[in-house]
């Protein structure tokens, strides 16, 4: 498997907007951001997609979604709530093949009659 973008920001070959670091995961600001608060979460193991995760990567994959809470929880954003996703293959919306965790917030999400609900 070649080598995506997501592997160069772990091995600090190109930067990135680094917000929490640990043995297994990464988490940075995405350089697209589709909500106020939009950063990534990253496995530092290379999954390609959700399919092909295995039974031993339970614990990444279940890592990933409480650094995404911790960083909530940390920005004050847990409370109001948030958006977390991972798209897979190209049908899904993924453009990296390494799982990634998008985590979205500081505005209310959802299906459009809810949000303007909120607006009245």
């Amino acid at each position: 498997m070649s080598e995506t973008i997501f592997t160069k920001i772990i091995n600090r070959e190109i930067p990135a907007d680094i917000i929490y670091e640990d043995d297994l995961a990464l988490a940075f600001k995405d350089i697209n951001p589709q909500a106020p608060v939009h950063f990534l979460v990253i496995p530092k193991k290379v999954i390609p997609t959700i399919n092909a995760i295995e039974p031993e990567d339970r614990e990444i994959v279940g890592h990933l979604y409480t650094v995404a809470a911790k960083i909530a929880q940390e920005m004050e954003f847990a409370e109001d709530g948030y958006r977390a996703v991972m798209n897979c293959n190209e049908h899904g919306g993924q453009t990296v093949y390494h799982i990634h965790l998008h985590v979205l917030a500081g505005k209310p999400m959802g299906w459009p009659p809810y949000t303007e609900k909120l607006k009245v």
